[in-house]
């Protein structure tokens, strides 16, 4: 066994010390040259900003924060924001409201978009042009609507209770949307009738019985008018010159606390950073007008890592919102402090001595798969990326075998420096980004890539595979770096001072999480469904930043990484033995919780649903891959058991894919690391973002208190030269013609004979007479025969002790389609059996 040892990495690795050093926000730009000179030069989206939208603003632009419907075209979508509103911009003004419908459907939580109220001014024409933001940050946008010498401000910024509208020479005026208007300030109207009242502060309830508090900055003469019961109208006596500030009232006793606060409103926010060691600050600081403090409102994630809160009761103010309950807190200063990982490139503990010899086995035969010459060129991001940084982790994982595995890395990456590549990077110029030049001008491709979609999840895979290379490999890192550099630029830019690309592209940083979703169909919902693949976005930049930037950016990375860590334990995971009424729960529906992990989280909609795929295993597993050591911290104990136990019955169906099975053993193992080896000995398939050194690699370094060996005596195959019998009695015999089997020969005389070779969990079967390899039809309607000059996926077979019978007696699965293997009526071997007792035994009997 001693041997052995030298191929692996066993000394467990962290961050650099120098990667730990304490460093202040205003970070500086990872970069600031011309993305110009990637190879598929510049290009324009078909789906450019709209122009009169940032009018008096340079770019590049947000494409996937939570108000980017207000600025791809057509400009009218509903906004993630500013919660607890949801809003919408149209010719004359801004619509909002707060949704008060939460409705669970049996999969999904879902709070349907209302809009109460329409902020405008008499003056103003309709026309759609004439409206602009005038300022952005990374959280907040101001918008102004103007007509001639009149305008209207709204400062539009998340965890406000209150809706705030700078108004200049302006006649202002509130349109309902949800109904009319029922009351006053008391006084009721009908059909037709109006009510005036003068002062700085009004009640206007709406017929559906929604209550809104407004107030001023100054006394203003309003006039409510019900047209009817569907539509009415708050108007001013004349032009105004001063603030409105509306907010929803869904309590009568939360009206003290917004009284005592009304006077001071946010106008934007500056965003600060502080990482010592392992623990990152993420500061927010509002920039206020008025008098008193700050009102604001938090959400679960927020009340996890905020430090030291004035927060009153949640008696005193509450809205429920899709990600929960928000609640109030004083001050307009917030500091959230994060744990942050000091795991890199392999986990922080060595392999199990019981699992070296498989992850050896598994390590050389996997490297002596990987042929340069036949290297992939990539056509798209998405799936090359996950393939090639799975086949990466080999090189992390080996210390020996390491060569073969950069050549081959090298042979498949290096076509993106090729302007012959099918896919090519460019840069898009009208918002910002570097995209697949194909989808520019077609959604379809790459999943969107060009419309900025899933950036974070393609380019996480991109930088990961760049750094491994790097690691290795200094004069390509020495060429490569500014190129490369592009990609990490895209999506974890910190600095204004980039002039290409815009802040996080995808993070939003009042939500907590990011969002896959860019500029397609008009910046529709928000969305992520694959919360596992945005962290792996910030980790495949920290890693990046590890080998070629600064350990300014190392740390930056590794905040954002531990953001959208928390976000996925907090609104991924569901926990049934929360309390409903806790505040860290975002979900008090039980029913809901008892689901145990979200597929999908959208700006109206959770749902443990995805678009692709309904199986319990896909929805969890597609929250827990790619497979990487830094996820110990996202694989908590709790959720990866109750995800254990909610997929059994798919787990244990054959007819479910292992690549899916194959990331929910990984993450149980941080539970039980033994029961999760014993279960990954049975997988055939890991996908294309997965490999069986990987798998056994991470088992085989979770956390093992009790000190049982993690793999024991893992089960395999038989291998070596075998005649093979059936339990009938009956040995094996290829056909002549074709090479069918069958179980028809009573001699073991005329029995084929069979070589048994090693593959990961597996192995082949190979007829020695003619030096064919058994194949298994996918469809399971074929008999077995010895027919393929070279294995592949059909010719894999998994061999085990079959259950119930003597010492000896085997089950034969087929790795095509999940079957197990028996003899037909006619004699012939057919993988159709859906469980192992539908198997046929069979004795392997040594020659």
């Amino acid at each position: 066994m001693k041997d052995l040892l030298p191929l692996l990495l066993l000394v467990s690795q962290s961050l650099a010390g120098t990667v730990k050093q304490a460093n202040r926000a205003s970070l500086g730009p990872i970069g600031t040259s011309n993305p110009n000179i990637l190879t598929g030069g510049t290009v324009q989206t078909d789906a450019p900003p709209l122009s009169s939208f940032f009018k008096d603003l340079k770019g590049p632009y947000p494409t996937n924060g939570w108000w980017a419907p207000y600025a791809a075209p057509p400009g009218k979508g509903t906004a993630a924001g500013p919660f607890p509103y949801e809003s919408s911009l149209d010719g004359y003004g801004i619509c909002f409201g707060i949704g008060q419908d939460r409705q669970f459907d049996g999969t999904s939580v879902k709070v349907p978009t209302q809009l109460d109220y329409r902020a405008s001014f008499s003056e103003h024409s309709g026309d759609f042009d004439d409206h602009k933001a005038t300022a952005f940050d990374t959280q907040t946008v101001t918008i102004q609507y103007f007509q001639g010498n009149s305008s209207m401000k709204a400062y539009l910024v998340p965890g406000s209770p209150y809706m705030t509208f700078q108004y200049k020479s302006a006649t202002p005026l509130l349109a309902t949307l949800n109904g009319g208007i029922k009351s006053l300030n008391g006084k009721a109207l009908s059909g037709g009738n109006t009510v005036r009242h003068r002062g700085t502060k009004f009640t206007i309830i709406d017929t559906k019985g929604t209550t809104y508090l407004i107030y001023s900055d100054r006394s203003i003469k309003l006039t409510a008018k019900a047209e009817n019961n569907n539509k009415g109208t708050l108007s001013a006596d004349g032009k105004f010159s001063g603030i409105l500030r509306m907010v929803m009232l869904r309590d009568p006793n939360h009206q003290k606390l917004l009284d005592a606060h009304s006077k001071v409103y946010p106008i934007s926010l500056s965003q600060d950073y502080s990482i010592s060691g392992d623990s990152g600050t993420v500061i927010f600081k509002w920039k206020t007008k008025g008098t008193g403090d700050l009102l604001m409102l938090t959400w679960p994630h927020h009340r996890e890592v905020l430090q030291n809160p004035n927060s009153p009761g949640p008696s005193t103010l509450s809205y429920l919102t899709l990600k929960g309950w928000m609640y109030p807190t004083l001050g307009n200063t917030w500091r959230l402090t994060y744990k942050l990982t000091s795991i890199t490139w392999n986990a922080p503990r060595d392999v199990d001595p019981s699992c070296k010899e498989s992850v050896v086995n598994g390590l050389k035969y996997e490297v002596n798969q990987l042929d340069p010459s036949k290297a992939p060129a990539p056509n798209e991001f998405y799936y090359w990326g996950g393939t090639l940084a799975a086949k990466s982790r080999l090189a992390l994982i080996a210390k020996d075998l390491i060569d073969p595995v950069i050549k081959y890395l090298k042979a498949s990456f290096d076509n993106w420096f090729s302007a012959t590549n099918k896919a090519l990077p460019a840069y898009e110029t009208t918002w910002g980004g570097v995209i697949n030049k194909e989808g520019a001008t077609n959604a379809w491709v790459d999943f969107g890539n060009g419309y900025f979609n899933d950036h974070h999840f393609h380019y996480g895979y991109f930088l990961h595979i760049a750094a491994v290379i790097s690691k290795y490999d200094s004069d390509w890192l020495a060429q490569h770096r500014e190129y490369v550099t592009f990609f990490a630029r895209d999506i974890i830019n910190p600095s204004l001072d980039d002039p290409f690309f815009p802040i996080t592209r995808c993070l939003d940083w009042f939500a907590g999480h990011s969002w896959a979703s860019g500029i397609a169909n008009g910046a529709g919902s928000r969305d992520q469904e694959s919360v596992g693949e945005a962290v792996n976005g910030y980790y495949g930049a920290m890693l990046w930043a590890t080998v070629a930037l600064s350990p300014e950016h190392a740390n930056f990375a590794r905040l954002l990484l531990a953001i959208e860590q928390q976000a996925a334990k907090t609104y991924w995971h569901l926990d049934p033995s929360a309390g409903k009424d806790d505040a860290m729960n975002p979900y008090p529906e039980a029913e809901f919780r008892d689901l145990i992990t979200v597929g999908n989280v959208m700006d109206w909609q959770t749902g443990a649903w995805l678009f692709w795929g309904a199986e319990k295993v896909q929805i969890a597993a597609i929250q827990i891959l790619p497979v990487t050591p830094v996820n110990e911290v996202m694989y908590d104990t709790e959720w990866v058991s109750n995800v254990f136990s909610y997929t059994m019955p798919e787990l244990a169906n054959a007819s479910y894919a292992d690549s899916w099975k194959s990331v929910i053993y990984a993450a149980y193992s941080n539970a039980n690391p033994q029961e999760a080896a014993a279960w990954s000995a049975n997988l055939s398939d890991w996908g294309s973002g997965n490999t069986y050194t990987n798998e056994l690699y991470f088992i085989s370094t979770r956390p093992n208190p009790n000190g049982q060996p993690i793999c024991g005596s893992l089960p395999q195959n038989p291998y070596g030269d075998y005649k093979i019998q059936a339990t009938s009695g009956k040995y094996i015999v290829s056909a002549a013609n074709g090479g069918q089997l069958s179980a028809s020969s009573n001699s073991s005389n005329s029995a084929s004979v069979f070589s048994s070779a090693y593959v990961p969990n597996a192995g082949t079967l190979q007829l020695t007479s003619n030096k064919q390899y058994v194949t298994a039809d996918q469809s399971g309607t074929y008999s077995l025969s010895a027919a393929r000059a070279i294995a592949d996926a059909w010719e894999r077979f998994t061999i085990r002790q079959k259950v119930g019978e003597s010492q000896g007696v085997y089950s034969i699965k087929a790795a095509s389609n999940g079957k197990y293997v028996r003899v037909g009526s006619d004699g012939t071997l057919i993988n159709d059996g859906a469980v192992e007792s539908d198997a046929t035994g069979f004795r392997f009997i040594k020659v």
